[in-house]
């Protein structure tokens, strides 16, 4: 399960890096992303664009105050 901590990427640079992550992992893996903030915005970013991202599956722990892990599942 690949893990992808974008908290010392620039904000402006996050959700390609996350996007380009996410589109070379396999079908059926989970990519774990450790944020500094809820990423509620990329939810709901993936949900509309992603067609291979299983909303369904995605969860997110607040595991500090300054950092959430959120789970993207590729759809199989």
């Amino acid at each position: 399960m690949p893990t992808l901590d974008v908290r010392d990427i620039p904000p402006v640079d996050r959700h390609d890096t996350i996007h380009d992550e996410f589109a070379a992992m396999e079908p059926g893996e989970t990519l774990t992303i450790v944020n500094d903030h809820e990423p509620k915005p990329l939810f709901y970013e993936m949900a509309a664009e992603v067609e291979a991202f299983d909303e369904e599956g995605y969860s997110v722990t607040e595991a500090a105050p300054d950092e959430y892990r959120a789970e993207f599942p590729k759809r199989e």
